[in-house]
């Protein structure tokens, strides 16, 4: 692949990590790249473990994202994007939801979810990009936009204008969420 970037969507079932591969992959395909995009892989009911894959460039040839290989995690949760950053690249970045969601062992009492996780990441000299989405999700109509915040806070820090990415929300999202996911984009993409 040249002149591309290999970015992983990690988060928990019914959070949407699909629809945040598919803006991200229909905004790369607006600017002219090759893209390709995985299905979901992992538990997509409600609580378990889910990721896509997203690759774009000049040419790509697999979705397939191997350990070492992702430009860039992006986290739906913090525990998921502790999970997923052996899959990071040396210089790679991690764009993450301050939320926290039990996973089952915690919900259950047979864990307890690791404190501090963000500052550990950022101690291994990864570059975290960390916001609030659940509020600013709220603040844009719903909850469920957890995903188009965290989306255009990744397209801010990727340095990219906001236009392309507001075309891909209009041509992905149904009708009648689409203001609350232009607001959401642009409250992810003001908060870098």
């Amino acid at each position: 692949m040249s002149n591309g970037k290999s970015v992983m969507i990690v988060g928990v079932g019914g959070q949407g990590t699909l629809l945040a591969s598919r803006l991200l992959g229909a905004a790369m395909t607006a600017k002219g790249f090759d893209v390709k995009v995985s299905e979901v892989h992992g538990m997509s009911q409600r609580g378990g473990s889910v990721v896509t894959y997203v690759r774009y460039g000049e040419k790509v040839y697999s979705p397939i994202i191997e350990e070492g290989e992702a430009d860039i995690v992006l986290a739906f949760e913090q525990m998921e994007a502790a999970r997923y950053l052996p899959y990071l690249k040396k210089g790679g970045a991690v764009v993450v939801n301050t939320q926290k969601m039990d996973p089952m062992p915690v919900v259950t009492g047979a864990a307890v979810y690791p404190e501090g996780l963000l500052d550990q990441i950022a101690a291994k000299g990864i570059k975290v990009l960390a916001l609030d989405a659940l509020s600013l999700a709220e603040q844009a109509g719903s909850v469920k936009a957890v995903n188009v915040v965290l989306i255009g806070a990744m397209a801010k820090s990727l340095g990219q204008e906001p236009e392309v990415w507001l075309q891909a929300i209009e041509e992905t999202v149904p009708a009648k969420f689409l203001e609350m996911n232009r607001k959401a984009f642009q409250l992810g993409f003001d908060a870098v």
